[in-house]
């Protein structure tokens, strides 16, 4: 049992640093040095996956087209239709007024169908950066980044700067690492530091990566719980081992 923090950190090679994860059901910034979470730094956001699909679902209703086939869509189809068109931008007041930049896209439903989303495309994630557009009071992913760095020591804040990694399958939209750069930055100017954010392809998965990673080491092997403890003791024992 591991933070999911500290293991993607873990994945891409770090112990040091600040884990960005917006994951299906949840979104957490959590802030790590040498190994240890440091948890009254740590941040929430309850938006994710899941409430980004139904936003595009809401969106698309919003629209004039397909109708029918819209309301038929089913919850898979419409993740597979989130994830393979939509995209975040960086600059999405700019993008919302050039109604000429709203390119339309067409995605063909598992039944033949096809859908096509202009602007639906850059607003469907827009939420993870700005919750009050669902009706959410609590700040965006930067801003709680942001407020997540403030509580790392001094002396380990410009290291921690310098380590941003993003986590979880709803960083894998196109635009996704660059808005959290961009919009990092902007927080941090003045500070005499670039901000950086690492965005392995395979980020989707890097906590389970990290987890593979860190029980693997020699370091960690005491902690495992065995199969043989398993038999003996049953799954009960996993509070006693940790």
């Amino acid at each position: 049992l591991a933070n999911t923090g500290f293991l993607s950190l873990c994945a891409h090679g770090r112990v040091t640093g600040l884990a960005v994860e917006a994951g299906a059901a949840l979104s957490h910034v959590t802030p790590v040095c040498e190994g240890r979470t440091l948890r009254h730094g740590s941040r929430g956001l309850g938006l994710a996956g899941e409430q980004l699909s139904r936003h595009l679902r809401r969106l698309l209703l919003q629209s004039p087209r397909e109708p029918a086939v819209l309301q038929a869509l089913t919850k898979r189809a419409l993740t597979q239709l989130k994830e393979q068109c939509c995209y975040v931008s960086l600059d999405y007041e700019g993008e919302l007024r050039d109604t000429e930049c709203h390119c339309p896209v067409r995605f063909q439903t598992p039944d033949g169908h096809w859908i096509s989303l202009g602007k639906e495309r850059f607003c469907c994630p827009e939420p993870l950066f700005r919750p009050e557009l669902l009706h959410h009071s609590c700040p965006g992913l930067p801003q709680l980044a942001g407020q997540s760095l403030c509580t790392v020591p001094d002396h380990a804040r410009r290291h921690v700067l310098g380590n941003i990694v993003l986590s979880g399958g709803s960083s894998l939209f196109p635009g996704f690492p660059e808005r959290m750069c961009l919009e990092l930055n902007f927080l941090f100017r003045g500070v005499g530091v670039h901000v950086e954010v690492l965005a392995n392809p395979k980020r989707g998965m890097a906590a389970w990566a990290g987890g593979s990673m860190a029980a693997s080491l020699t370091s960690f092997q005491h902690t495992w719980m065995t199969r043989g403890e398993y038999q003996e003791h049953g799954a009960e024992y996993v509070h006693t081992k940790f």
